[in-house]
């Protein structure tokens, strides 16, 4: 929305002073099609009429509606729109190559026991008993220790320092893990937010989860939310595997895949 290069500051005012003729809903209308990140940090100092223009509540209703965040029968409130507006946009799994489409890409095996980590195909059965139909592939682990982690930078993601300080959003976190039928199996998971300078400011680290040999080898979820967490979160970590309780030689350890890491709008 800025001006030209080498225009001068009258032709600006003047070109700005002819879009402010235009009613003032047409103007909201212009706004739902700029970006986000535009309205506030250029459109909004062009002057006091786009300022207030783009705080209003009915300006972010409308960029959600636009792009789908909700539906025209919409009843939930909602405390801030622009908030939820940008939470919404940026809403995503934050783990990269959590089905193992792409081998080890973005995971740094942190412990490599036995046999070592290796990556496998769901079966056409597996697939059918697995609750996503686009999963097709799972890590799996040995006979001695194999753990994997990934760190996610929240500032590189798109989760700007205030939006996480002062709205500090829901984060949720979810893994799933099987055993084989044949042997036993020990998985384990450890998330933890942390500060610039890496320091713990929430953990969930439940017990490890023993499954027995000749189980159902069903695949399991285990998720936790992180709610009114201190700020200063700027990164998560984010670390699972486990082992097999019989030491065979091979990939008899639990079976790892769709994990993920999610920050929703807060609702009430």
């Amino acid at each position: 929305m800025g001006g030209r290069s080498g225009e001068c500051p009258e032709a600006r005012a003047m070109a700005v002073g002819n879009i402010n003729e235009l009613p003032e809903n047409i103007l909201l209308e212009l706004f739902t099609h700029v970006p986000a990140r535009q309205l506030l940090l250029r459109c909004r100092l062009v002057c006091s009429l786009w300022r207030d223009l783009i705080d209003l509540v009915t300006l972010w209703k409308r960029k959600c509606l636009r792009e789908g965040f909700i539906t025209e029968d919409w009843d939930q409130p909602v405390a801030d729109w622009k908030i939820f507006y940008f939470l919404r946009s940026l809403h995503r799994n934050l783990l990269h190559n959590p089905c193992a489409e792409e081998g080890f890409e973005f995971w740094s095996l942190d412990v490599n026991g036995g046999d070592e980590w290796k990556v496998e195909d769901l079966s056409r059965d597996q697939r059918k008993e697995f609750p996503n139909g686009q999963v097709k592939k799972y890590f799996v682990t040995s006979y001695y220790t194999c753990l994997k982690s990934q760190v996610v930078d929240l500032k590189a993601e798109g989760y700007w320092e205030e939006l996480m300080d002062t709205t500090r959003p829901d984060i949720e976190v979810k893994d799933w893990f099987a055993a084989r039928p044949d042997c036993g199996s020990k998985y384990q998971l450890c998330v933890q937010l942390l500060s610039s300078a890496h320091a713990p400011l929430g953990t969930f680290q439940p017990d490890p989860a023993t499954i027995q040999q000749k189980s159902d080898a069903k695949w399991r979820e285990v998720s936790h939310t992180f709610s009114n967490y201190p700020p200063g979160v700027r990164y998560i970590w984010f670390q699972h595997g486990g082992v097999d309780t019989h030491y065979w030689a091979g990939w008899y350890g639990p079976r790892v895949t769709n994990s993920s890491i999610t920050i929703r709008p807060p609702l009430p």
